[in-house]
């Protein structure tokens, strides 16, 4: 099962707008191209789908996303109204993967750059991990650790730690993948006695600098994606940039 996240596309409803460089629409295509060649099973988009959350980058999204040659599905992130979003394609809260399956959630808190699950989607989450023990990736739009970039790690999931808990007695979890920063991440996060592999994903737009303390864009980064392939309980993963 060859699994890719595509992230952070930030469309407007005008196709020719620019984002901070370059245009999100020319550089989402370009990563659509590259994606097709991965000859991916599923594609999870991981939020921000839109800059200006108008029905119109919607819809722009949807017919450039379409063009994948896989089933795709998008979750939302804080730029993003899930209401617009499901009028153009479901958000599905699981994915049937085979010998895996993927759960995706919504950290977007209304009004709000940070994250947060809260207590109603932390206990439907328990209770979907009870429900199955095939090995199991996470995504979700905020980060739930820090990534040594202060400004973006003041902004990531406010409810990681009980996240993390909620995680502990569910050993099935092998793999959290989020968006959000701008770049690419691999870390561990350890929970009882074991180890959780985190991993950010460039976006399809503008990149973000590590490290930054303050805002401060990567201009040298390319756009990119995360290949995910999963094999029997083992899962390989590397990064992917295009040239938009």
């Amino acid at each position: 099962m060859r699994l890719i996240q595509i992230t952070d596309c930030h469309l407007h409803a005008d196709p020719a707008a620019r984002g901070r460089i370059g245009v999100p629409l020319r550089q989402l295509e370009a990563v659509v191209e590259a994606v097709n060649r991965e000859r991916p099973d599923r594609v999870v988009v991981s939020g921000d789908i839109s800059q200006d959350e108008s029905a119109a980058s919607y819809g722009l999204a949807e017919r450039t996303l379409s063009r994948l040659d896989a089933p795709w599905c998008w979750l939302p992130g804080n730029h993003d109204r899930p209401d617009l979003m499901a009028e153009h394609q479901p958000l599905p809260a699981e994915l049937d993967l085979g010998d895996w399956r993927a759960l995706l959630l919504d950290t977007r808190v209304r009004g709000r750059e940070g994250g947060e699950l809260g207590a109603e989607r932390r206990a439907a989450l328990d209770a979907r991990l009870a429900r199955d023990d095939r090995p199991t990736l996470v995504f979700m739009h905020h980060p739930p650790l820090a990534i040594d970039t202060a400004w973006l790690d003041a902004i990531g999931l406010a409810d990681a730690e009980a996240f993390w808990r909620l995680i502990a007695p569910h050993r099935q979890v092998r793999a959290v993948c989020f968006g959000h920063v701008h770049q690419a991440f691999e870390g561990i996060q350890p929970v009882a006695g074991r180890q959780v592999a985190v991993y950010g994903c460039p976006a399809a737009s503008d990149q973000f600098l590590p490290g930054a303390t303050s805002f401060a864009l990567d201009e040298a980064a390319r756009p990119g994606y995360r290949l995910l392939d999963l094999g029997a309980g083992a899962l390989e993963t590397r990064v992917v940039r295009v040239a938009p």
